[in-house]
């Protein structure tokens, strides 16, 4: 199936300018365009992300990511399910063995409700009930999603605060079951996002063949 990317946001490994070394963001049509190094189209419609450790990155990291989000914010009230779902293959991860891999974002703040993760050959998450919660709960999903292997992910949330993230891999399969968040998210305004965002501070040490690199297949984003 072919991945259309092209109306979402994209932040690039790349720096925003020559005297900006913030990491770029850009439409998804631009980034095919402009940056094919690290977003492109692949033959059978796919789309492949690549996240080098050592490059542009945010205010607040040193963390380099490829990544997609949703260019309109919603509220869990804004429709009664909203989900994101992901068909995607690790082709290769950054020597900390540890990637997000899908979000959902909060604007205005650095600690989302939900992260999930690959790591070390395992689909985690980390969780917070509460707005601002300093610390997430962090929980397994699935093990034994191998490098190389394409899985699925999803992230189903619900009007009432109803999160659940589920993982398929070579005919295995697990869940988070339903976690709730509470009425503290009810005013957020929230984006999905994936792709690969390395878990790993880059230092001027990194070696540049260091990173990231997925390959999507498929990618399902509604809200109804």
């Amino acid at each position: 199936m072919t991945v259309n990317i092209n109306a979402l946001t994209i932040t690039t490994p790349v720096p925003a300018s020559p005297t900006n070394p913030i990491a770029l963001e850009l439409n998804g049509a631009a980034a095919i365009a402009q940056y094919p190094s690290f977003v492109s189209v692949l033959s059978d419609g796919s789309v492949k992300l690549s996240a080098p450790t050592l490059g542009a990155s945010s205010k607040s990291t040193h963390r380099t990511r490829c990544e997609w989000s949703e260019s309109t914010n919603w509220t869990l009230a804004s429709a009664a399910n909203h989900w994101n779902r992901q068909q995607m293959t690790l082709t290769q991860v950054n020597s900390a063995q540890k990637v997000v891999i899908a979000q959902v974002h909060v604007r205005g703040d650095d600690s989302p409700p939900v992260k999930v993760f690959w790591n070390k050959g395992n689909i985690t998450m980390g969780f917070r009930t509460t707005y601002n919660q300093t610390t997430p709960v962090n929980t397994t999903v699935l093990k034994g999603v191998p490098l190389g292997a394409k899985f699925t992910v999803s992230i189903h949330v619900t009007a009432k605060g109803l999160v659940t993230v589920a993982a398929v891999c070579n005919g295995a399969s697990g869940s988070s079951g339903a976690l709730l968040l509470d009425d503290t998210w009810d005013s957020r305004l929230f984006e999905f996002h994936g792709g690969v965002y390395n878990q790993i501070d880059y230092t001027d040490s990194t070696p540049a063949e260091d990173g990231s690199v997925c390959i999507i297949s498929n990618l399902s984003l509604t809200h109804s």
